[in-house]
């Protein structure tokens, strides 16, 4: 049966009406006016010690004075309250006396009551935050700080739990014990803290070097399990970091490592302390380097809940006094996890493990002092975190759009335009305020994230479907960019900075964007003609310039893009001789490709054959007619239509190779030659009347904002503004030339 509520608890706030005469008065018979301390008949009667007031004789709820009522209830409470500490004598230490709790005054039994009440109060609103807390997440738990996994309650631990659903393939026995000579730790340790730990500075360089000297040390130095973990982990993913090729001596020593340090993992990876976020992030950041033996979305999975279980995720309030450097600290091990967290799932296009909204975590200090070379045979000290720290901001920026994009509601944005360039143009920013003094392989890096970023938020999504073709250009430029340079890395070795497998992901999913942009607008790409950006609030992010080599002569978009093509599976085949998982995405790539492939390729063998024709014509006498450049159409006057003089200049070509004909070849070839020319020129005339025509009117009506030129080749005028409206002309003039020539050959 349902308890019922304590009316101590919840006393009536009113005097019922039924029950108001005293008990001598009812038994009377007679009216009684309720009068206090007696009632008048009492009075009368002489007997009023006898009228009754509020005792236990009335019903409950039905005293006759409210304020009499709730004494009685109190000292109800107080007897309780009594009787419930005697109860508990046996783990009380001091109890007061009974004697003293019979006395005690009914306003200190009112406060005590008040205290109480604010106390249930504070425990509502603590549940309160902590279910909207929970509701941001899910169902995690927060619970996971009670250390429940020890070895004595029963055989199953926490990083038992762990290793179980992380692992992929068993890692080897046991190694024997031993450690590497010193030289060649120092050497391992020094290419973690410049390459690894400078992106994720999870604990105390101190602590590490503090450890690496105590173990090497011949004394009674007692090493904690944590310290074993922290080292063996930190020569282990140091090792496998500067692997090239699948099971070299690297990766081997690598996983020799790696099996040293799991005998530690109980000790290491217990809940409830801040060195189990600290084992379990060293676990995942080798992880992504072994993708073979360890499964790093699980992996960071246990890291973000250890994280939240710990309240890492909010800063302590401010009038805690914590200590400075431990807060930073504390924010630097968040944003260890937060930046692996997003980069492993926007990697595999998977949710975050945890909202934005549930974080409040400002960015960790920076480190004043530059990185400092290592003395032969010494150890460098403490390294710069200020990388480490451009690499949080460009994670918080990434979390922002990806989350709106891929993770709120479906319902598709009105015109997302606007959102994109804005989160375009934060990066640009980012980008821009690098500084001089990064190291070359992570200032790449930073650059390739860069590009990565701009066509993962351009193209389309849940909430911006539909692209358009100012978007396409800028997905086709950066995809170029970053498959080239990407290229490039592969090439010169993995070890240059923190390339995982992950970059494999990364350059499948850039091909796989390039693929669909050369499906979608074939055309529009290979032309090279200049797209004006969509009208919007916001300007629209500028198509990058392409770099150019000085003497070197400008690639076209066609070749520029049957090169990126041939170069990819070269690049996922490097990746494959490291990551395995890579060779299956150079196969998937291949089918997808093949078909835009061979049609790229055989418009450039048809481009190949008209100017082989055409040199074959030139070396037999035929002058070639002459190509109108955009320079030249500067000096047209301006106050006659622009297809007017394309058309009085393709007449007079026309007309002087007619002329060149007859003087050289039969008459009966010329007829010919004349009827092919005339419909060639009505055929192109048609067809550049309607595209100068659209163009003219989009640069009257939309004149679009200024950004940079695709293409290093676009001419321009002596006070530098660019003809790049007129680009196309000359590409349309271009295809005139080639035809005629052919005609001409053909003749």
């Amino acid at each position: 049966m349902p308890r019922r509520t304590s009316f101590s608890r919840n006393p009536l706030l009113r005097v019922s009406r039924p029950v108001s005469a005293c008990s001598r008065c009812r038994s009377a018979k007679v009216k009684c006016d309720g009068k206090l301390p007696a009632c008048t008949a009492c009075e009368k009667a002489g007997r009023e010690n006898e009228c009754s007031a509020a005792n236990d004789q009335f019903a409950r709820g039905k005293e006759r004075s409210y304020v009499a009522a709730l004494e009685l209830r109190i000292e109800k409470l107080e007897r309780r309250l009594q009787y419930a500490k005697s109860r508990k004598a046996s783990v009380a230490l001091h109890e007061p006396d009974a004697s003293v709790m019979a006395h005690v005054d009914r306003r200190d039994s009112l406060a005590s009551i008040r205290a109480a009440i604010h106390r249930k109060a504070a425990r509502t609103r603590e549940n309160h935050d902590v279910n909207s807390l929970v509701s941001d997440f899910g169902f995690l738990s927060v619970d996971a700080t009670s250390r429940d996994f020890e070895p004595s309650v029963s055989n199953v631990t926490f990083a038992r739990l762990v290793l179980a659903a992380t692992t992929n393939n068993s890692i080897p026995g046991p190694a024997p014990p031993g450690l590497p000579s010193r030289p060649v730790a120092h050497a391992i340790v020094q290419y973690f803290m410049t390459n690894i730990y400078s992106l994720f500075p999870c604990f105390s360089e101190t602590t590490l070097l503090t450890i690496l000297d105590d173990v090497y040390r011949q004394d009674d130095r007692v090493v904690k399990e944590s310290g074993y973990w922290l080292l063996y982990m930190v020569l282990a993913i140091g090792s496998v970091a500067q692997s090239q090729q699948i099971n070299d001596d690297f990766y081997a020593q690598g996983v020799n490592f790696v099996s040293k340090a799991l005998p530690y993992a109980d000790r290491a990876l217990a809940p409830g302390y801040v060195t189990q976020i600290q084992s379990i992030l060293l676990l995942t950041l080798y992880s992504v380097f072994d993708p073979s033996h360890f499964d790093s979305w699980h992996l960071i999975g246990f890291t973000a809940r250890a994280v939240i279980d710990l309240g890492f995720h909010q800063d302590p309030p401010q009038t805690s006094g914590s200590d400075k450097s431990a807060l930073n600290m504390r924010r630097k091990i968040f944003y260890c996890a937060y930046a692996l967290d997003r980069g492993i799932s926007m990697a595999h296009a998977r949710a975050f493990s945890f909202t934005d909204d549930a974080v409040n975590v400002a960015f960790p200090n920076a480190s004043s002092a530059g990185p400092r070379r290592p003395m032969p045979g010494h150890m460098a000290g403490p390294q710069s975190a200020d990388p480490a720290l451009l690499l949080f901001q460009l994670r918080r920026a990434q979390s922002f759009w990806y989350q709106e994009l891929h993770q709120s509601n479906r319902t598709p944005l009105t015109d997302p335009s606007p959102f994109l360039w804005q989160m375009c143009v934060e990066m640009r920013e980012w980008g821009e305020s690098l500084p001089a003094t990064l190291p070359a392989g992570i200032r790449r890096m930073f650059e390739q994230e860069l590009w990565y970023s701009y066509v993962y938020c351009i193209a389309p999504s849940a909430r911006a479907p539909q692209i358009n073709d100012y978007s396409r250009t800028l997905i086709f430029e950066y995809s170029l960019a970053y498959l080239g340079s990407m290229h490039d890395t592969a090439r010169g070795g993995f070890n240059a900075a923190f390339y995982t497998h992950h970059d494999a992901l990364k350059v499948y999913f850039m091909a796989s964007q390039l693929i669909a942009v050369l499906r979608d607008a074939e055309d529009m790409l290979i032309s090279g003609a200049p797209v004006p950006p969509p009208p919007s609030l916001r300007p629209a992010p500028m198509v990058p310039r392409r770099p150019m080599r000085p003497g070197m002569p400008a690639e076209d978009n066609l070749g520029r893009s049957l090169w990126c093509l041939g170069r990819i599976p070269e690049t996922l085949a490097l990746y494959g001789t490291r990551w395995e998982d890579a060779t299956m995405l150079k196969q998937a790539f291949e089918r997808m490709s093949a078909e835009t492939t061979g049609r790229l390729r055989k418009r450039q063998q048809m481009r190949s054959a008209a100017m082989a024709q055409h040199q074959h014509g030139q070396r037999n006498g035929v002058s070639p007619p002459t190509v109108m450049h955009p320079q030249s159409l500067q000096n047209q006057p301006l106050h006659q239509p622009l297809h007017q003089q394309l058309n009085q200049q393709l007449s007079q070509q026309l007309s002087q190779q007619l002329s060149q004909q007859q003087n050289q070849q039969p008459n009966q070839q010329l007829n010919l030659n004349q009827q092919l020319n005339q419909q060639l020129n009505q055929q192109l005339d048609q067809q550049l009347n309607q595209q100068l025509d659209q163009q003219l009117d989009q640069q009257q009506h939309q004149p679009p904002p200024p950004m940079v030129p695709m293409d290093m080749r676009l001419a321009r005028t002596r006070d530098g503004q660019q003809l790049a409206g007129r680009r196309g002309l000359a590409k349309g003039l271009d295809r005139v030339y080639v035809m005629t020539s052919m005609l001409q050959i053909r003749d």
